[in-house]
């Protein structure tokens, strides 16, 4: 919920940052399909920035759900015991650090040239900061936009969650929050090639 309502609130301070995705994904699209008009391009935008807005508090709760369901089938590879429910919690619980990551993108988005924000990896704490969006691959940024403060910070939280609650070594559980966060870039490299 907080998530949700701290999009909202950010978003127009990150409003170059989703332009910018936005003029990609648009080029893309025209890439496929060189029938489409400025007219449906324009009301295909407008869609988009309702859609976005309402969806983030669906968005949300459905990637804890996963994400859940994705520590709780790792962790039977490392004899865990945990319940699906535990799993969702500890994913839960690794996600906090994401409302803060969302507090500190807001503060960049009135405090950066919003010439320099024209993707998302452009106010990410890691590695994609480092990269134009416009010129680097999509598959490198859904890669290197992996390398970041708060990914890590959640799947570190992921590990010890992991450990204690489901009562396995250290090292299993470290092994298996690299498992959880190597699936976690499956979604962007599967976007990045569709792009």
């Amino acid at each position: 919920m907080a998530l949700g309502v701290l999009f909202i609130v950010n978003s127009g301070a990150l409003q170059p940052v989703l332009d910018g995705e936005y003029q990609r994904g648009a080029a893309s699209a025209l890439r496929k399909n060189p029938q489409l008009t400025a007219e449906q391009m324009q009301s295909g935008r407008a869609m988009m920035e309702k859609v976005t807005k309402v969806i983030t508090f669906i968005v949300i709760p459905i990637t804890l759900f996963l994400l859940g369901l994705t520590i709780w089938v790792v962790a039977k590879f490392f004899d865990a015991k945990i319940s699906y429910t535990q799993a969702t919690l500890i994913a839960s619980f690794a996600y906090v650090p994401r409302v803060l990551e969302t507090v500190i993108n807001g503060v960049q988005g009135l405090l950066l040239d919003p010439a320099s924000m024209n993707g998302r990896y452009r106010i990410s704490l890691g590695v994609g900061r480092f990269f134009d969006p416009d010129v680097a691959s999509p598959m490198l940024l859904a890669i290197v936009g992996r390398i970041d403060l708060f990914t890590i910070w959640v799947t570190v939280l992921l590990v010890i969650g992991l450990a204690v609650i489901g009562k396995i070594s250290r090292r299993q559980a470290a092994i298996a929050g690299v498992i959880v966060w190597i699936i976690g870039a499956v979604p962007g490299i599967i976007g990045a090639a569709r792009a």
